[in-house]
């Protein structure tokens, strides 16, 4: 069956049964391998993305359920949130070995659009469902208040 996805701000027509993971859709219909896969349980949130804008765990995201919402993936992720985040993952070094990261990152970009300034409070009940098997946790933290204050940091 072919579908048409609006993914990073531009129509994809991919041939999927509606039951197929949305996760299976990008990295094997598509080839966007930054979406990982952890558990397949939406239990890890390696395969985070956007869809709307809101985090969703695509490894459990049906394709019949994303119908005309716009999917954002870690390669589409843009913005003055995401610069800000990825400059602050990089200076507070918040990566270990890096399996978790996208998932990560789509997370703390839709807090950070829906919060600007979080307290760590809102830290952990934003990321409570990325698991890092590292244990970075406290980089991310970190990473995620450094972007909130933005260039100057």
């Amino acid at each position: 069956m072919t579908t048409t996805l609006n993914l990073n701000g531009q129509p994809v027509a991919i041939n999927a049964e509606p039951d197929t993971p949305l996760l299976w859709v990008l990295r094997g219909e598509l080839q966007m391998n930054g979406t990982k896969f952890g558990c397949g349980m939406a239990l890890c949130g390696a395969c985070t993305v956007h869809l709307n804008g809101e985090p969703v765990r695509a490894c459990i995201t049906p394709l019949s359920a994303v119908g005309n919402a716009q999917v954002t993936t870690i390669e589409g992720l843009q913005g003055p949130e995401a610069t800000a985040l990825r400059t602050a993952w990089t200076a507070v070094d918040a990566a270990q070995c890096g399996y978790c990261q996208s998932g990560q990152l789509m997370s703390a970009c839709a807090l950070l659009k829906k919060t600007p300034q979080p307290t760590d409070a809102d830290i952990d009940a934003a990321m409570s469902g990325n698991a890092c098997r590292c244990g970075t946790y406290p980089r991310i933290r970190a990473a995620i208040h450094q972007a909130a204050r933005g260039p100057q940091g």
